[in-house]
């Protein structure tokens, strides 16, 4: 397996690069892991966002010191921990653990000898049900895009208040409240339960560097029920646009592990885009625009365990 470490040469490359260089990074702070023999560190808790620092607020030293000037007032809760230190080379992801010191000047992180890539975590994708979204690109290309179950949100299952995080609920209600009066206005709320997953969603999601800058997404799936689908993503990832429509198919395995697969082929049309106060993460809200009676009732059937009449 090849080593996540750069070579000392590699280092000085990225070295350089940041002291000429105008490059954003983020700070994530960390804790110890309790077990002392193990010397691995953890993201502290999820509460606790990365902060991000603009390539004007740093000013890198030759001896491989970052000097902070004028960064944001939440930086400074971070002074003496460890923190993670993530940015770009090259489109790569870097990062480099170290600890927030306060010095003379304000505060300043040590670039350690070991900087590392990112490395891409496989993810478990669920057997029970994906999707596949097409759309055409510039009329002549047909672009498809795979989605799949987002991870601790149940689709086909009314949504309930308990489902939301409690440190987080405050700022659900706040976005739950905006996008309710919008989606009246435009007539689009209907029982208003899609809501509830869009606006935990953008209230708990975190920004993460990739293992490569750029790099195309599945989409996630935060809701679906027969008459709507939710899809969710970084805004630069999401490349639904409003009222627009789009074919999809979904595939459902008859048993698992999946031999036999229901697919069921619709249409559906972006009622809204929603976006978090940052705008760094986006939902589109789809409704079913075409789609067969005997998938209305499979998915009717499904959401609500009720006989479709």
């Amino acid at each position: 397996m090849e080593s996540s470490n750069l070579t000392g040469i590699e280092r000085e490359l990225v070295l350089q690069y940041l002291i000429d260089g105008n490059v954003p990074v983020t700070v994530t702070p960390l804790e110890e892991n309790d077990d002392k023999d193990d010397e691995k560190i953890r993201p502290a808790l999820s509460t606790i966002f990365p902060v991000a620092i603009k390539g004007e607020q740093m000013k890198v030293l030759e001896q491989g010191i970052i000097l902070l000037t004028n960064p944001p007032k939440s930086v400074k809760n971070f002074t003496t921990k460890k923190v993670r230190v993530e940015f770009y080379f090259n489109r790569l992801g870097l990062y480099f653990n170290t600890e927030l010191k306060e010095v003379k000047s304000g505060l300043a992180l040590v670039i350690p000898s070991a900087i590392s890539r990112i490395q891409e975590l496989e993810q478990e994708r669920p057997l029970d049900f994906h999707a596949t979204l097409f759309y055409s690109c510039n009329e002549k290309t047909d672009v498809h895009i795979d989605c799949y179950p987002h991870s601790g949100y149940r689709l086909f299952t009314k949504p309930i208040w308990a489902d939301v995080p409690e440190e987080i609920q405050h700022k659900t209600k706040e976005y739950l409240e905006e996008f309710i009066t919008h989606a009246r206005k435009q007539g689009t709320a209907g029982n208003g339960l899609q809501l509830i997953p869009v606006c935990r969603y953008l209230a708990e999601s975190q920004k993460k560097m990739q293992a490569v800058e750029g790099r195309a997404d599945p989409l996630d799936i935060i809701y679906a029920d027969y008459e709507r689908i939710v899809f969710a993503s970084s805004k630069e990832n999401m490349h639904l646009e409003p009222n627009a429509e789009y074919a999809l198919e979904m595939s459902f395995p008859i048993d698992l592990p999946a031999i036999k697969e229901r697919k069921l082929f619709v249409t559906c049309a972006v009622e809204a885009v929603y976006e978090d106060n940052a705008h760094e993460f986006a939902t589109a809200v789809c409704r079913y625009t075409s789609i067969k009676e005997e998938d209305v009732r499979f998915l009717y059937e499904k959401t609500t365990n009720k006989i479709f009449y």
